[in-house]
């Protein structure tokens, strides 16, 4: 993933992400996955006064709940079968840097108090010890979560919670960043096919239209993967399709619709839906097809009218001149 943009929604977040790496304080990054929150804690610790330090990083999901407590804080010889030597944990890497604990609402509850003590006082036990280590640490979270449900529903800790979210710093997903999503497939685009030995490629229009229109429930993660996979299937320097399902397949195995699929409408459904009114003249039923196509288009690209044209096969300029043509009937104004 980059962490590239240009997007109104994108900038504002650096800029707050910019204020916040000023003040020496826990924040706690969220937003949908693939947003791109472990880069914004790197650019958040490397643009702090504390840049020079240590940035340790956990993924506190990765882990059953007592090797994460190991991790965190390590232990003393004897603490448990097989540990031999005292290990140090993360907090003791991370002194006078930070430490970015990402999924940190998956943490148990012991952990959660743990971590707790380490916010408010600096200070925790190595695992099997009594000696308390005294730390200097930034605290960083992320989830996507909601951590607010969680502490109400009593499986995150409320007074963690209110240490760690002084500043709460929400990552815009990649639907919310208009032609953002253009400028980072371009980039994955390129950096892939060098990486193919390849020439640069180029992203045809109709390509770009429907990476405009796709939701992205993954983000910048999901435009990566699909990118990449687009680039290797083209056979040109030009990449003719978006391939945004990668289990497409005419032998796929047929059940429940795959998020953002849809399925086809039980047998003779769409034949009721398509069959035309011949009480209407065909001029009158072709002005209305182009405003139902034309509306959908702008549905789907979220108004953009760059890629509802592209959606549509034609150039800018055709489709303008839909507009002038059929107005409030396509726009609704």
């Amino acid at each position: 993933m980059e962490f590239l943009g240009e997007s109104e929604a994108f900038l504002g977040f650096l800029e707050a992400l910019a204020r916040a790496a000023a003040v020496d304080r826990p924040v706690l990054l969220t937003g949908e996955r693939g947003t791109g929150k472990e880069l914004a804690a790197a650019r958040l610790h490397f643009l702090s006064p504390r840049w020079g330090g240590p940035l340790q990083t956990l993924n506190c999901a990765a882990l059953a709940p007592t090797l994460v407590e190991d991790e965190l804080f390590g232990h003393e010889a004897g603490a448990f079968t097989g540990a031999g030597a005292r290990r140090a944990g993360r907090f003791e890497a991370a002194d006078g840097g930070a430490l970015f604990l990402d999924e940190i609402g998956a943490l148990a509850p012991a952990a959660q108090e743990k971590l707790l003590r380490v916010a408010e006082y600096g200070v925790f036990e190595r695992l099997g010890g009594t000696v308390p280590v005294r730390v200097d640490v930034r605290l960083i979270g992320a989830t996507n979560a909601d951590l607010p449900r969680l502490a109400a529903e009593g499986r995150f800790k409320s007074d963690l919670l209110d240490r760690l979210a002084f500043l709460v710093l929400t990552l815009p997903p990649l639907r919310a960043r208009g032609e953002d999503a253009l400028l980072l497939a371009r980039h994955f685009a390129r950096r892939f096919a060098l990486e193919l030995g390849r020439d640069e490629p180029r992203l045809a229009p109709s390509v770009e239209a429907r990476l405009l229109a796709h939701d992205w429930p993954g983000n910048v993660r999901e435009l990566k993967a699909c990118v990449e996979r687009s680039v290797f299937a083209a056979e040109g320097d030009q990449v003719e399709e978006a391939i945004l399902d990668p289990f497409a397949s005419p032998w796929r195995t047929a059940g429940a619709a795959r998020p953002g699929e849809t399925r086809r409408p039980p047998e003779g459904e769409a034949e009721r839906e398509e069959r035309p009114d011949l009480a209407q003249p065909l001029p009158a039923q072709v002005d209305a097809l182009r405003v139902r196509l034309a509306r959908e288009a702008l549905r789907l690209s979220r108004h953009n009218q760059r890629a509802a044209a592209g959606l549509l096969g034609l150039s800018y300029d055709q489709f303008r001149a839909l507009l002038r043509r059929y107005g409030e009937r396509i726009t609704g104004a």
